[in-house]
């Protein structure tokens, strides 16, 4: 998959984001691709999975029970 869109990538932090220390990563979204990074280290490695592998992902935490 190309990783090229990531070195002029807007990344978003998690909306769920409390502060600056909070744990949570970010996204890029892309027309094709989508990245994904841990926030606390932005020049370390990232995941890109496809468009449709990303929706499926999100579709499925909306509706996923909480947990007890």
């Amino acid at each position: 998959m190309d990783r090229a869109f990531l070195t002029s990538a807007t990344w978003r932090k998690s909306s769920r984001s409390l502060n600056e220390n909070a744990q949570c990563v970010e996204v890029a979204l892309a027309s094709h691709a989508v990245g994904i990074r841990d926030s606390k280290d932005p020049c370390g490695p990232s995941l890109v999975v496809t468009v449709a592998a990303w929706t499926a992902f999100i579709d499925e935490v909306k509706h996923a029970s909480p947990r007890p």
